[in-house]
């Protein structure tokens, strides 16, 4: 007789374990190595999705820093080259001054914006256009994530705020000769004459006067919406943080059951 009826009919073969009930031919270690690769597997895509994000992110920061740089800085240079100042007119010298100091910060603001977003877009949009997961990794937008936050903030916060600033006080050297006294002594009259100035009733004031007043609450407001904004942003960020933790946890409290019901088998 063959060899193999001296197996008894009752008991397994040596050295093959227990099948699952319904594993398909797979037994129960397997099954649980198995659902462990498929979980790193799905990390690892995971991964590299979030990659993709944050560059597809930084991607759009960038254009629109871009953009926005060198519409305000162009704006900002226009303002100062196309002002008409009075020449019979004796301006405030905090104005001029304001004036002055407003234009060159904006415009040197929104260029160093404009230049950190030129130097990183070019790398950032090569890789984008490649499609291939792998290639996430030669982005430098990981690296050079702060340089991005910086331009992002100089040119929508910092650089908006500086140009609210920019109209405020070109209302005020536009509109204050008008209707007013305060011309410039001639060589007719004498040295101890003083410039008046502007009275609160002409147009000319009451013109620069009401486009400050507009302007101070669209100012506050745009503080306010951009603190609420990014606050917004950051909880909605924390949140999902928070429920991938929560499916991680589970997903863990389910293989450490698999693994205990594998010890007692």
């Amino acid at each position: 007789m063959s060899s193999e009826l001296n197996v008894p009919m009752g008991s397994p073969a040596p050295g093959v374990s227990e099948r699952a009930p319904d594993g398909g031919g797979m037994d129960y270690r397997d099954w649980v190595r198995r659902s462990y690769l498929e979980l790193v597997s799905s990390n690892h895509h995971s991964q590299q999705a979030l990659s993709w994000r944050k560059l597809y992110l930084s991607r759009a920061k960038l254009k629109a820093s871009s953009r926005t740089s060198a519409l305000l800085s162009g704006f900002a240079m226009v303002a100062m080259v196309e002002v008409q100042l009075e020449m019979q007119y004796s301006y405030p010298r905090v104005l001029l001054i304001a004036f002055s100091v407003c234009t060159t910060v904006l415009v040197a603001v929104h260029l160093f914006a404009l230049l950190i977003s030129t130097c990183i877009l070019p790398n950032v949009e090569a890789v984008s256009n490649i499609h291939n997961l792998n290639s996430v990794s030669e982005s430098p937008h990981e690296r050079m994530h702060h340089y991005i936050e910086l331009a992002w903030g100089f040119s929508t916060a910092l650089g908006i705020l500086l140009f609210l600033a920019e109209v405020v006080l070109l209302c005020w050297i536009k509109f204050l000769p008008v209707d007013s006294g305060g011309l410039k002594p001639t060589a007719c009259t004498t040295t101890a004459a003083k410039p008046t100035m502007p009275s609160p009733q002409n147009s000319g004031w009451q013109a620069a006067l009401a486009s400050t007043i507009i302007m101070v609450p669209v100012g506050v407001i745009f503080v306010v919406f951009t603190i609420h904004f990014y606050r917004s942003l950051v909880r909605h960020k924390t949140e999902r943080h928070h429920q991938e933790i929560e499916e991680l946890h589970k997903i863990k409290v389910q293989l450490d059951g698999h693994e205990r019901g594998l010890q007692t088998v």
